[in-house]
């Protein structure tokens, strides 16, 4: 049955939604049990306020002769930050994946006895959704209902022809959105559940902040954050408070050298009005421009298909112009191409030239003062490049004066002006395109002559002499223009080549080198009048509201990023920072290479004005970058209003708070305090605020999404050096990949997508937060999988049962003296601690969860079953596992862990405030060595009867054949047995090998020298003994595990006493009816007494097999890894 048309934007996405991620089924019983339980534990730490996290100054005042250094040294801290949402929506699982990062070290940091602070902001609504209201208010959402729900029902909504070639055209109202495949704003909204009635409400900008950041606020809560929100504010100048912040850092950056102002290039949204920064974008982030030469080349004569525009454009200055990144080379000009499918326009300049180029980059150069009114383009006649072969062109530099336009197909509306100039010396494409051309000359109906001209010599380089080009289409045997990849690497070649080793062949420049004449041509070409500097997007780039970006020369105030003295500093910074992830710190390293001047200013929008032309905004990523300064202080001076209005328990007004009180605050003892005469503020109160911001600074960590490496986190490196002194440098940053979502990247347009909202409604907080944490914790890309955060549902709920039934009935559980299997426990819990500390000290969350929670579950449930047969599992080592259990759980499933400590357990306290186990627990290994060795043994012989029952499955198969061979005669379905046989010591060949190997092996590095090994197993007579090498790989492999005591040849437990005690547990969980332990020297004696009994006795007397003894079996039984026969005992 079809179903009905949705009613709505939501509805539509909520079905979506539901298609595309987990059914969940009927039953939450579980699920709202654990809820349930979450919720309690919310309500508690509110109560308690427990969160909040203040200085030891706060708290003692006497400790306030105490540096911040000398204060962190006897109440060690931990400050994490992670970048502020902007408020335009729920926060998506994405979000909570990087806000997990910083969670779990909180909850860790607290554990360990830190005073762990973890503030949250809400960052302004950016310059789109501002427009959002603009455009809402001229739109009527119900009587484009119908059609809109149609349109979103598509997946990927489709432009219309117009749209396609000008997306500056697009219809008013529409917002570029990233990954919803919905076009009206108002679509947008519904579908992250705004109400109909209450959409036109966000007209007012101002709406936007007070709507969203209470959800913000709920969601993380419900999530479990440890936040402390009296520290949280809004970025726009409505907080006054936050306002003067940012008007000192922007005053303090100008002052020192760091804010410029002048007429660059810089990305720019013609719809928009003002520059496009990267947070503006929907499309092309940390694009930046290109800057080319473009070449004037003059029309000499028109060709035979477009002498029509002779008479047309008579009396006009007509230039193609090419755009190239090699001026140095055009001395070697043969011809010029164009692409035979693109349509062209020909330009009317402000000085009343004409230029012949793409509609795209006439749009660009209208942005650089090249038409007579700025950004208006005046187009006075099209026409198809194919009809522009055989246009005679004048071309400057050239040794050839005189060539002519010819067809390319590989040449881009899209890239440049459309108009590609040609040297077939040293451009591998030029080469062999010009050669192409002349063997098709008919085909294409082009005159010979059109084609006539040869390659000329312009730079030699030592690799490839005066003919780059020949020479590599030559020796990479490229055949056509089609041969994309080998183009590619023939042009990358030949250019590095050029620009690195060669030396000019003609020109003025002759002998110099191409790296020191290249920037001399040019200017030598731009003061002639050839040519001009043009620039444009290094890739296609539009803007949220749906326009494409032009490069647009604007007067600007920029920060400086990438002035050398500056970005040594930034390096340093960088190298002072304990980034463990090597992808990280390489994408550090080389976005702060990348990096240079930003726009830090804007026309329009929310946040706050530059003080010193207040006409323009601070730019919405400029006013971003060192804020977590701000958070040290702002419980004092605004106290958990966000918008500022309430002053804080200081008695400070945001008037109070000039830049010279910011200085004496954030700067070193040499600054002296420095009060406004006209808003006096005492110097005790600054001293306060000095001291929170000196215990609590630098920040300990600041974790983002990759993305955010090339902007956010580097300008936050770069403002710390311009800004603070070394000893407030933050010590280290982390950035995590993007989430997906089921293996599949989250979109909203197919429904594989969830908020955080969704995803604590559908699997609740801890369940969620387990999830996060098994995602991963690298720069790649993570995945949420939805049947791991159901199966943790299952696992935390049955968990939890089981500590309130051991804890309740812990009086019927066994006492006394611990058993072997009570101390291997006890050892496996301690090693989990260890374990599980260094995971959590190391950031690596998902092996926290693996050893500190499954690994933990896994040895809980071998000790329940190895104790089944002697008396079940110790009472009192049952409350250390409960206990312990959820004290390695707590950073990351805090509200289970509460549920625990307090209900069941009876602590009085929160577990918020319990202490992490201690990390140095000693730990007998030989315990753990006997638990391991024992799963082994189960492992072992479960992976040879599965292949036993393969190997007789397939003779069975064979016609004809017998199950014969080594145990093929076991049938698992039958009474079955195992015989396990232990040797006491290595056979003489294998001991001759280890010697071998101990000889030859490095410890230091776990290194073998192979020539030597070899060499000595050949004196030894062992290298060709067949039986040699497989043991030789084994051994090799568990040094790679365990390095060179792999090599030790006495274990650190009673191998014989182990396996009987185990002889229970062995049986009951490998379902057989008898397991039998035996010595390898009895089962080599009882071999050769069944074999001597059966030649004395009858020939039908069972076998030696028959009975559990196989000679070769047995004899490779080696210490530690015992020897085994699966049998069916005789009837």
């Amino acid at each position: 049955m079809a179903q009905s048309q949705p009613s709505s934007i939501q509805e539509l996405m909520d079905r979506k939604q539901k298609e595309a991620t987990l059914d969940m089924g009927g039953n939450f019983t579980k699920r709202d049990d654990l809820i349930r339980y979450e919720k309690e534990a919310q309500e508690k730490w509110a109560q308690l306020k427990i969160f909040q996290t203040d200085s030891p100054y706060t708290e003692n005042p006497e400790l306030r002769d105490l540096s911040g250094e000398e204060l962190r040294e006897k109440y060690p801290k931990f400050f994490g930050t992670f970048p502020y949402p902007y408020m335009n929506g729920s926060l998506h699982l994405g979000h909570a994946f990087t806000i997990s990062k910083i969670e779990f070290a909180v909850g860790f940091e607290r554990m360990r006895g830190r005073k762990a602070l973890f503030p949250s902001a809400s960052d302004k609504i950016i310059r789109e959704l501002e427009q959002f209201g603009q455009d809402l208010s001229k739109y009527d959402p119900q009587a484009e209902m119908k059609e809109s729900i149609e349109e979103a029902s598509s997946s990927e909504v489709q432009p219309s022809a117009s749209e396609g070639q000008d997306k500056s055209k697009a219809k008013k109202g529409k917002l570029q959105a990233k990954s919803t495949g919905l076009q009206y704003q108002f679509q947008i909204m519904e579908s992250i559940g705004v109400s109909r009635t209450d959409i036109p409400k966000f007209a007012d900008p101002q709406y936007w902040l007070q709507y969203f950041p209470p959800i913000a606020k709920n969601d993380l809560n419900a999530f479990g954050a440890r936040v402390d929100w009296r520290r949280s504010f809004i970025t726009t100048d409505i907080n006054p408070y936050y306002d003067a912040f940012v008007r000192w850092q922007m005053n303090r950056l100008k002052e020192k050298g760091y804010v410029k102002f002048g007429e660059r290039y810089t990305i720019y949204s013609p719809k928009d009005g003002q520059p496009c920064m990267d947070h503006d974008r929907s499309s092309g982030e940390r694009l930046g421009s290109q800057e080319y030469t473009c070449l004037k080349m003059r029309v000499l004569e028109w060709g035979p298909q477009a002498s029509q525009l002779e008479k047309e454009l008579v009396g006009k200055d007509v230039f193609f112009v090419a755009a190239t990144l090699r001026p140095e080379t055009m001395y070697g000009q043969t011809n010029c191409f164009v692409g035979p499918s693109i349509q062209y326009g020909i330009f009317e300049m402000k000085d009343g030239s004409l230029y012949v180029c793409t509609p795209r980059a006439a749009r660009n150069m209208a942005f650089q003062n090249f038409t007579s009114e700025r950004g208006v383009v005046k187009q006075v006649a099209t026409i198809q490049g194919s009809a522009l072969y055989g246009t005679k062109i004048h071309a400057p530099n050239g040794i050839h004066q005189a060539v002519y336009i010819l067809p390319m197909e590989t040449v881009l509306a899209s890239k440049g002006t459309g108009v590609v100039t040609s040297v077939p010396s040293d451009s591998p494409d030029d080469y062999i395109n010009l050669m192409h051309l002349r063997k098709k000359a008919a085909y294409y109906n082009l005159d010979p002559v059109w084609v006539s001209l040869d390659p000329i010599p312009v730079l030699s380089t030592p690799e490839f002499g005066e003919m780059s080009a020949p020479k590599l289409i030559s020796t990479l045997k490229i055949d056509s223009p089609k041969d994309a990849t080998k183009l590619a690497e023939a042009k990358e070649r030949a250019y590095k080549a050029g620009f690195y080793q060669g030396v000019m062949s003609v020109g003025p420049f002759t002998g110099q080198s191409v790296e020191k004449a290249k920037p001399k041509v040019r200017e030598e070409l731009i003061s002639q009048g050839c040519a001009f500097p043009y620039a444009e997007p290094e890739g296609l780039i539009i803007s949220r509201s749906n326009d494409e970006c032009v490069v647009a020369l604007c007067d600007q105030w920029y920060l400086d990023y990438g002035e050398p003295t500056w970005q040594a500093k930034a390096y340093k910074l960088l190298e002072r920072m304990n980034i463990r992830d090597g992808p990280t710190k390489k994408k550090f390293q080389e976005d702060l290479d990348w990096l240079h001047q930003w726009a830090c200013a804007r026309s329009y929008g929310l946040g706050s004005r530059l003080p010193w032309d207040p006409e323009f905004l601070v730019e919405s990523l400029s006013d971003s970058t060192v804020y977590m300064a701000y958070y040290t202080v702002s419980h004092l001076l605004h106290g958990g209003d966000i918008f500022g209005k309430t002053v804080g328990p200081l008695g400070i007004t945001a008037s109070q708070m000039t830049d010279e009180v910011w200085d004496y605050i954030f700067g070193t003892d040499s600054i002296e305090f420095k009060s406004d005469r006209d808003h006096p503020l005492s110097q005790d109160k600054a001293d306060l605020l000095r001291r929170e911001f000196r215990y609590f600074y630098p920040m300990d960590v600041r974790s983002s999404g990759k993305d955010l490496i090339s902007n956010h986190l580097c300008f936050c490196i770069y403002v710390h050096t311009a800004l603070f002194d070394e000893q407030f440098w933050p010590r280290t940053m982390r950035a995590n990949g993007h989430l997906m979502l089921n293996g599949k990247k989250m979109s909203k347009s197919t429904g594989n997508s969830l908020t955080l909202y969704d995803s604590l409604k559908k699997f609740g907080a801890d369940a969620t937060r387990l999830t996060l944490a098994d995602s991963g914790d690298g720069f790649d890309d993570a995945n949420f999988e939805e049947l791991t955060a159901n199966a943790s549902i299952l696992r935390l709920h049955t968990l939890l049962e089981w500590c309130r039934e051991v804890i309740s009935n812990n009086s019927s559980f066994r006492t006394g003296p611990f058993t072997l299997f009570d101390q291997i426990f006890e050892n496996e819990t301690k090693l989990a601690i260890n374990k599980t500390y260094k995971a959590y000290d190391e950031s690596l969350y998902k092996e926290a969860q693996k050893v500190g929670f499954y690994e933990l579950l896994g040895a809980r449930d071998w000790y329940r079953d190895f104790t089944s047969e002697e008396g079940g599992m110790h009472g009192e080592l049952l409350k250390y596992y409960v206990k312990t259990q959820t004290l390695l759980i707590a950073p990351i499933a805090p509200h289970f862990a509460e549920y625990v400590w307090g209900t069941i357990l009876g602590e009085t306290s929160s577990i918020q405030s319990a202490s992490f186990p201690d990390s140095n627990q000693s730990v007998d290994l030989s315990m753990i060595d006997a638990a391991e060795y024992v799963k082994e043994t189960v492992r072992n012989v479960r992976t040879t009867e599965i292949n036993l029952s393969k190997r007789k499955a397939k003779a069975d198969n064979k016609k004809g054949s017998a199950a014969n061979g080594p145990q093929l005669a076991f049938d698992p379905v039958k009474p079955k047995r195992v015989r396990i046989f232990v040797a006491d010591r290595f056979p003489a060949w294998q001991s001759s090998c280890i010697d071998a190997l101990a000889q030859n092996l490095n410890k230091e590095t776990s290194a073998i020298d192979e020539k030597s090994l070899r060499a000595d197993l050949e004196k030894l007579g062992l290298f060709k003994d067949k039986r040699t090498m497989p043991f030789i790989m084994m051994m090799k492999g568990k040094i790679k595990l365990n390095g060179p005591s792999a090599l030790e040849r006495s274990l650190t437990f009673n191998e014989r006493d182990i396996l009987e005690k185990a002889a229970g547990y062995l049986r009951r969980t490998l379902s057989y009816e008898d397991v039998e332990i035996e010595s390898m020297d009895s089962g080599i004696a009882q071999v050769q007494q069944l074999e001597e009994n059966q030649d004395k006795e009858s020939p039908s007397s069972p076998s030696a097999e028959m009975l559990g003894y196989n000679l070769a079996i047995i004899q490779a039984s080696q210490p530690g890894a015992p020897a085994f026969v699966v049998y069916n005992p005789p009837s």
